[in-house]
């Protein structure tokens, strides 16, 4: 009987395993779904923040590059081969300082010979400007009576020969002398009367030599005396200026930032245009002097960018420094870049000099003007919904996270300023529930 008993709780074993189990499990289920259903859910206020007043300074962000304020390659006037060159990378220079020497034997050979010619075109309007001296014209008054001598001389002798010529000619025609006799006194006479009109001639010229000794030059010569000289001094100033060009210097103060030739190389006036840095030069080095930054400023925010205006500058170079400028241009002419249209704005350095470098990358942020009782929350508490609504999640009274449109301005740091949709006090969490999914979050567009 006994064993019949046991035979029969083996047969039967497994169904009564299987309905302890499911019972135990329902229970547990049930007991489960109970809790669930009576647990309180979680509080929204402590994952939120007070929407709250203060004074603040809207801030624009903006990336930029530092720059030289004055840059200049420093080229020859005329090709060349430089002789003596006197600068390297990194030297800094005064103004009117020599930076390299171009061959010129030439031209100051050129030099000298127009320097020549305008000593003695000087020296020449002097003679005649300063007049004749009196020694001059004792000499010119001595030729004048000598030449008065002569005249009287040739006078007598023609008069001796036209005599002699008349007394023969009455021989002639009373047949005591020959006609070919009678043609020598002929002769004589001729010869007589040409030597008297030559040596007046002679006096006439010194006479006149003589009254422009007394009197001086006229002014028609001392004119041309001056155009002279005038001329001489143009013939050697081109070339002087020709050599002073071979003579290379800076044109202000600054710092050589870069040197493209060598002594003995062949230099010309003209560079090729580049911006690689590569790029070959047929200059002799360039000229950089002082720091300023540019920026490219959204045509959407230069309207709250003035001249003036403080900027705090950031560079991963120096990432705990923050350097200080101030708005010092605004471009009148905006630029398009990849359809983006934006505004130059440069940016004077009142402090950083000795540390940025032309060529950095740097973050500039723009102060604006402070705010009195601006409405001001976390900038994470804002979130844009998939239709480009802007807002944020509160808490409603039944404890659960509704979405709630505002608008916004400006942001500073990690806060941004609410012009509508909340007031002072107001809650609003300060990220959106994680049972929301947003595209866009986080991303405001201003």
């Amino acid at each position: 009987m006994q064993t019949l008993s046991l035979n029969r709780m083996k047969k039967f074993n497994p169904w009564i395993f299987g309905i302890l189990i499911a019972g135990t499990l329902g229970s547990v289920a049930t007991v489960y779904w109970k809790t669930q259903e009576t647990s309180p859910q979680p509080d929204l206020t402590s994952q939120t923040v007070l929407v709250q007043t203060k004074d603040w300074v809207a801030q624009i962000q903006a990336n930029g590059v530092v720059q030289a304020l004055q840059k200049i390659n420093l080229n020859p006037e005329d090709s060349g081969r430089i002789t003596k060159l006197y600068v390297n990378e990194g030297d800094r220079v005064q103004k009117g300082q020599i930076i390299a020497r171009m061959n010129s034997e030439r031209l100051q050979a050129q030099v000298n010979q127009y320097q020549a010619s305008l000593d003695k075109a000087v020296a020449d309007l002097k003679q005649k400007v300063s007049g004749t001296r009196q020694e001059e014209i004792a000499e010119s008054r001595a030729r004048v009576a000598t030449a008065e001598a002569s005249v009287a001389a040739s006078q007598t002798r023609l008069n001796r020969a036209i005599a002699e010529m008349q007394r023969n000619q009455v021989l002639v025609q009373a047949g005591a002398i020959s006609r070919n006799a009678f043609e020598e006194f002929v002769a004589k006479e001729q010869e007589a009367r040409a030597n008297l009109e030559a040596e007046r001639a002679r006096l006439k010229e010194q006479r006149e030599s003589l009254n422009k000794a007394k009197n001086g030059l006229r002014p028609e010569e001392i004119t041309q005396g001056e155009a002279e000289v005038a001329q001489a001094k143009a013939q050697l100033a081109f070339y002087q200026s020709q050599l002073n060009n071979a003579v290379i210097r800076a044109p202000f103060a600054g710092i050589i930032t870069r040197r493209f030739a060598q002594e003995g190389d062949f230099v010309t006036p003209t560079t090729s245009a580049s911006t690689t840095e590569g790029a070959t030069s047929a200059s002799i080095a360039e000229l950089s002097s002082g720091l300023e930054i540019e920026a490219r400023i959204p045509e959407a925010s230069i309207a709250k960018i003035n001249r003036g205006q403080l900027v705090d500058i950031q560079t991963d170079t120096y990432s705990n420094e923050t350097f200080k400028g101030k708005v010092n241009l605004i471009a009148p002419r905006a630029v398009q870049e990849n359809n983006v249209t934006s505004f130059r704005v440069k940016v004077a350095l009142s402090s950083g000099q000795d540390k940025l470098k032309s060529g950095m990358n740097v973050r500039l942020i723009f102060h604006s003007q402070t705010i009195k009782n601006a409405l001001v929350i976390p900038l994470a508490a804002v979130a844009t919904q998939p239709n480009g609504q802007t807002g944020v999640y509160i808490p409603d009274t039944q404890n659960a996270a509704r979405f709630q449109p505002v608008k916004v301005r400006a942001t500073s740091g990690d806060q941004v300023q609410i012009l509508s949709g909340l007031q002072k006090g107001d809650r609003v969490l300060i990220s959106p529930p994680s049972t929301e999914k947003i595209e866009g979050v986080d991303k405001v567009e201003f």
